[in-house]
C-alpha cells in the first residue's frame, strides 16, 4: 500500500473542508513469526508519523537554546556496543590472511614448492660443474692457511709485537718477563700440537687401511671441503647465489621523519605521529602517518618525490593511498624495488576451459602482486597510451576472456590492420582490418553497417526487454538466462575497435562513425552491449570529448604528460593523484584503471602473446562450435564482398520509376527481398527502427528521409518518414562521375 492510499483512510468527510499537510513517515521494523503479514495486508500501527517539535517554535524571543559547543565526555561513547564494535575494527588480526584463508594458504605452498625446488635444483647442477672444481682449487690454500695459523698459535706469535715493544723500550724486566710467557706458551701449545698431529695422522692411517672407501672418499671430501672453504677468497663467493637479492632497507621512525622534513611536511615542533608501528608487508614496507594539523593527503601526494628521495629510494617504489578515517592521514607502501618493471606473467586464461563473461575475470595484478579482476558489464571503456606500451595487448585479454565465453558476441576492428587482431576472425560475429579497400572489399563502410546493425539491435532490446514478463526479466534488464536464450537473439555483445582515431579522422564515415560510437558508449552498455575503444591519440581532434566522455572506466598506460594523463583518465584525475605520466618506459602493461570499480589503482596486465591468443581463440572456436554460436563474419555469414555504395544500387533497383516517394519501411522490406543475406535482419525491425536504420546507412551519400504522405495496406491515408527517388539518382551520378574523373 502506498503512503497516499494509507492516508485516505483517514480523510474527513466530504463536507468537511481542511488543508492536508503530508507528515514525514517513519518505517517500523518488519515483524516476523506469527505477526507476519500477508503480501499486500497492512497492520494498523505500521506505519506512523513524526510529528515535529513544536515547543521551541513556542518561544517568544524567537531565540532557541543551542547544546554546548563541547558535550560533556559523559556523551562518548553513543553506546558501549558502538564504542566495542569501534575497537573490534581498529584490532588487527591475531593470523595473517595466508594463514587464515584456503586460497592463500594453497598459494603459499605452491611458491614454497617453487621456490625451494629451484633452489635446490640450481646448487644441484652447480655443484659437480663448478664448486667441486673451485674446492679442488681453493684446497692447498686452505690447507696453507691452517698450517700457518698453527704454527703461529705454537709459537705465540700474537705476543710478537710486545717483545719488540720491550726491547724497543730497554725495559729488560719486562722482556724477561714476557720469555719466560712466551716459553711457557711454546712449551704447552708444542706438547698439544703434537699430541694433536700424532692423533690425527693415526686416524688418518687407520682410514686408509680399516675404512671402507665410501668412508674415505667421505672422509677426503670433507677434509677438500673444509680446506676449500678456507682457501675462498673473500670477494669471490664460493657458492652463487640462486635468487638475486634487491636493495632493500629497514626502515625506523627516525627515516620517515627524516623524509617528511625534507619534504617540508613538518617541523620539529610539529611532528608527525605513526598509529601504528612500521612492519613489512608483501615485498615492502608499510607505513602508516598521521601529518600535523592542516596538512593534507594532496600536501603529500604533491611532495611525493621529495619523500622518495627523503627515504633514499626511487619514486617509483613510494606508493601513497588516501586513508579514509582522516584526511591527515597517509598510508604509504614502500617496496623494495620497482615492483611496476616486474612482468605480471602469462594470463591465467591459458589454463582456463572457458569464462563466465557476467563474472569478473583476471586482468592482471597490482603494484603488490594482488589479482585484478574486471569486468565489463554495464559500463564501456577507454584505453589510452603512447606508443609500444601494450595498451593492444592489455585490451586483448579483455577481448580473449569474452572468446572463451561461447555465448558472447564480439565485434573487432582494428584501425592500424595489425596482427595483433586476426586471430579474431575465427569467433568474431562483425570483424575487419584497417581503412583501405582491398579486393572490393571496404572495411570502414563495414565497421559502419557493423555499428548500424548494433544500433539498431540495441533500440530493439529496449523495446523487448520492457515487455518480456516478469517471470523472465523481473526489473526489466538483462540476465544471463536471457543473453543465452537463443530464441531472445540478446547475447552480451563486445565491442572493441583498436586505434579507433583512424576510423573518426575517415574523410566520409568519420562523423558517422563518430555519432554511432557515441550513442553506443553511452546507451549499449545497460542492454549487455560493453564499448572498449583503444587509442594512441585522445586528443579531441583525433577522439573528441564527446566520445572520451561517455566512457564509464578509464584505463591509461603511459602517456607523454599529466595532461594528457588528464584527458585519459578524465578531468581531476591529477588531483586524484592519478598520473599515467611518472609510468617507465621498462613499465610496459602497466597502467592505471579508473572507473570500473570503486578503488582506483596501478594494474600490471597480464601478457598473451601471439602464440598465446592463437592457443585461447582455438579453444573459443572450438567452445562456439560445440554450443552452435559461431555467427556472422566468422560462420561466413556476411556480405563482405560487396561495396560500400552498393545500397545506392540496391535501392535504385526497387524503387519503380513512377515512385517519386515511398516510405522507408517499404523500401527495407524490398530490400530484404532483393537481397536477404545484406539486409535480412533490417526486415526484422519494427516499423521506426527500420526508418532509423535506412536513414543511417543513406546519411554518408548525404540522402535524409523526410515525412512522406502514402496509404496503409488497409487503404488507410499516413504520414509516414520516407526517402524521395530522385535523391538516390542523384547520389548515384554523382558516384559515377567521380569513378570517371578517377
Amino acid at each position: 500500500m502506498t503512503e497516499h492510499s494509507a492516508f485516505e483512510h483517514t480523510k474527513e468527510p466530504a463536507e468537511h473542508t481542511a488543508e492536508v499537510v503530508p507528515f514525514p513517515l517513519k518505517k517500523k521494523p518488519p515483524q516476523t513469526g506469527l505477526d507476519a503479514l500477508a503480501p499486500g495486508e497492512v497492520k494498523p500501527g505500521e506505519w506512523e508519523a513524526v510529528l515535529p517539535d513544536t515547543e521551541a517554535e513556542d518561544e517568544s524571543d524567537g531565540v532557541v537554546e543551542g547544546a554546548p559547543v563541547d558535550p560533556p565526555k559523559t556523551v562518548y561513547p553513543p553506546s558501549v556496543a558502538e564504542w566495542m564494535e569501534a575497537k573490534d575494527k581498529a584490532r588487527l588480526p591475531v593470523f595473517p590472511d595466508w594463514v587464515k584463508l584456503p586460497d592463500q594458504r594453497k598459494a603459499v605452498r605452491k611458491w614454497a614448492v617453487r621456490h625451494y625446488s629451484a633452489m635446490v635444483g640450481y646448487h644441484a647442477w652447480r655443484l659437480p660443474c663448478i664448486y667441486a672444481p673451485k674446492l679442488l682449487a681453493y684446497s692447498p690454500r686452505g690447507a696453507w692457511r691452517w698450517s700457518t695459523t698453527a704454527g703461529r698459535w705454537v709459537f705465540d706469535a700474537e705476543g710478537k709485537a710486545l717483545r719488540l715493544a720491550a726491547v724497543a723500550a730497554e725495559d729488560a724486566g719486562q722482556y724477561l718477563s714476557l720469555s719466560r710467557q712466551r716459553d711457557a706458551r711454546v712449551r704447552l701449545r708444542g706438547i698439544v700440537a703434537g699430541v694433536g698431529a700424532a692423533v690425527g695422522l693415526t686416524l688418518a692411517l687407520v682410514l686408509w687401511v680399516m675404512a671402507p672407501s665410501w668412508l674415505l672418499l667421505l672422509a677426503v671430501a670433507a677434509f677438500t671441503t673444509a680446506t676449500g672453504v678456507a682457501g675462498a677468497p673473500a670477494d669471490r663467493p664460493l657458492i652463487d647465489r640462486a635468487k638475486v637479492t634487491f636493495r632493500k632497507r629497514k626502515l625506523s621512525s627516525d627515516i620517515i621523519t627524516r623524509a617528511f622534513q625534507a619534504a617540508g611536511l613538518t617541523v620539529k615542533d610539529q611532528g608527525i605521529a605513526f598509529p601504528r608501528p612500521i612492519g613489512r608487508d608483501g615485498d615492502g614496507w608499510r607505513v602508516v602517518v598521521d601529518l600535523p594539523y592542516g596538512k593534507s593527503f594532496g600536501d603529500a601526494l604533491a611532495k611525493r618525490k621529495a619523500l622518495a628521495s627523503g627515504i633514499d629510494i626511487a619514486t617509483t617504489q613510494l606508493f601513497l593511498d588516501v586513508d579514509e578515517t582522516s584526511e591527515r592521514r597517509v598510508s604509504m607502501w614502500i617496496a623494495d624495488r620497482d615492483p611496476l618493471a616486474v612482468p605480471a606473467g602469462r594470463t591465467p586464461l591459458l589454463g582456463a576451459t572457458r569464462v563466465d563473461f557476467w563474472k569478473p575475470f583476471p586482468w592482471g595484478v597490482d603494484e603488490r602482486g594482488n589479482p585484478v579482476m574486471a569486468t565489463m558489464l554495464w559500463l564501456s571503456l577507454l584505453v589510452g597510451a603512447v606508443p609500444r606500451q601494450g595498451k593492444t595487448f592489455s585490451a586483448r585479454t579483455i577481448a580473449l576472456a569474452a572468446a572463451l565465453d561461447p555465448h558472447v558476441r564480439l565485434i573487432v576492428f582494428d584501425g592500424k590492420a595489425s596482427p595483433d587482431w586476426r586471430g579474431f576472425a575465427k569467433v568474431a560475429h562483425r570483424i575487419g582490418f584497417g581503412i583501405v579497400p582491398r579486393g572490393g572489399f571496404d572495411p570502414v563502410a563495414h565497421l559502419v553497417d557493423a555499428l548500424t546493425e548494433l544500433k539498431a539491435d540495441v533500440e530493439d532490446r529496449y523495446h523487448r526487454l520492457s515487455e518480456l514478463p516478469l517471470h523472465i526479466c523481473p526489473e526489466g534488464k538483462l540476465t544471463p538466462e536471457i543473453s543465452r536464450d537463443k530464441k531472445l537473439n540478446m547475447p552480451l555483445t563486445l565491442v572493441v575497435v583498436d586505434e579507433v582515431q583512424e576510423y573518426l579522422q575517415h574523410p566520409t564515415h568519420g562523423k558517422l562513425i563518430l555519432e554511432l560510437l557515441v550513442y553506443l558508449a553511452r546507451v549499449a552498455p545497460a542492454v549487455g552491449v560493453p564499448v572498449m575503444l583503444s587509442t594512441q591519440k585522445p586528443d579531441d581532434q583525433a577522439c573528441p570529448s564527446v566520445l572520451r566522455d561517455q566512457h564509464q572506466a578509464r584505463f591509461s598506460l603511459r602517456v607523454g604528460s599529466w595532461q594528457v594523463s588528464d584527458v585519459v583518465l578524465g578531468a581531476g584525475s591529477y588531483s586524484e593523484g592519478l598520473d599515467a605520466s611518472r609510468l617507465l618506459k621498462s613499465h610496459k602493461g602497466v597502467g592505471l584503471l579508473k572507473g570500473m570499480s570503486d578503488d582506483s589503482g596501478i594494474v600490471r596486465t597480464y601478457l598473451a602473446d601471439g602464440r598465446d591468443a592463437d592457443a585461447i581463440l582455438g579453444r573459443a572456436r572450438a567452445l562456439r562450435e560445440a554450443e552452435g554460436t559461431v555467427t556472422g563474419d566468422a560462420a561466413g555469414e556476411s556480405g563482405s564482398g560487396r561495396a560500400a555504395d552498393a545500397i545506392l544500387d540496391d535501392i535504385g533497383a526497387v524503387l519503380g520509376r513512377a515512385e517519386d516517394k515511398v516510405w522507408s519501411e517499404t523500401v527495407v522490406d524490398r530490400l530484404a527481398a532483393l537481397n536477404p543475406d545484406a539486409y535480412g535482419p533490417w526486415a526484422e525491425l519494427e516499423g521506426r527502427a527500420k526508418a532509423d536504420q535506412l536513414a543511417t546507412a543513406l546519411k554518408p551519400f548525404g540522402i535524409t528521409t523526410g515525412q512522406v504522405w502514402g496509404k496503409t495496406d488497409n487503404g488507410k491515408g499516413a504520414n509516414r518518414r520516407g526517402i524521395e527517388r530522385q535523391h538516390i539518382i542523384d547520389a548515384i551520378t554523382k558516384r559515377d562521375k567521380n569513378r570517371s574523373a578517377g
